[in-house]
């Protein structure tokens, strides 16, 4: 992997980072707005300060594609408020995959459907579908949930097609962020999967939203 200023190649892939002015994708009939920007920073003792990217897509259905830490309460509910939305406005939840920083807020929305890893629910009653096979479960026509693993066991992205920027894909910690290089392999339980993941995502997305830093533009040499 080789790049130069804010631009990485990867393989027959360049990714160039978006700017904090860019967060907000347009699109008919679904918008993409990145409402936290996510961050992972190693510290002197050995520990690390990580908090997962929190992401909003509005059009037919309002889906929030994960909730960030519990810590991201207050943060929030004030961001969706300032967007005319309250929690029961909230169709859909995406749970990326069942790290605290990105599910620790479900219980903020508990009249919306869930869908936490391989899991889809609504309320108490869970629905049989093929994530885990590898097959997509489809929202509508311009909204897909696609099983992406490796960095967990069951890790899911958010495909949205029809924006600005073309398609987006939330993609949870498939990324770290733009530059990852070969710091996602430390966090993930199966390079190998992980790896096929990120590919298949590089191949198909025009803008990659990461678990962990500035959603990043997808072009293909």
């Amino acid at each position: 992997m080789t790049g130069t200023g804010s631009e990485v190649i990867l393989g027959r892939f360049q990714t160039v980072p978006l700017s904090e002015s860019q967060l907000d994708l347009s699109g008919q009939p679904y918008s993409v707005s990145v409402l936290k920007v996510g961050y992972c920073f190693p510290q002197t003792d050995g520990t690390f300060r990580a908090d997962g990217t929190i992401t909003l897509v509005t059009g037919p259905r309002t889906i929030l594609v994960d909730t960030g830490g519990p810590w991201d309460r207050d943060f929030l509910l004030m961001t969706l408020k300032k967007r005319g939305l309250e929690p029961g406005d909230i169709s859909l939840v995406v749970g990326t995959h069942g790290h605290s920083d990105h599910i620790g807020n479900l219980s903020l929305f508990p009249t919306a459907a869930m869908i936490v890893g391989y899991d889809i629910s609504e309320g108490d009653t869970y629905r049989p579908n093929k994530l885990a096979e590898g097959h997509a479960y489809r929202i509508d026509e311009h909204v897909s949930v696609i099983p992406s693993p490796g960095h967990s066991g069951q890790d899911v992205s958010v495909q949205v097609r029809g924006t600005s920027a073309g398609t987006v894909l939330v993609a949870g910690d498939l990324f770290e962020r733009c530059s990852d290089e070969d710091s996602w392999r430390d966090l993930s339980v199966n390079a190998a999967v992980q790896e096929v993941s990120r590919q298949e995502a590089l191949r198909t997305a025009d803008v990659i939203i990461p678990g962990h830093g500035l959603p990043f533009r997808v072009l293909r040499n």
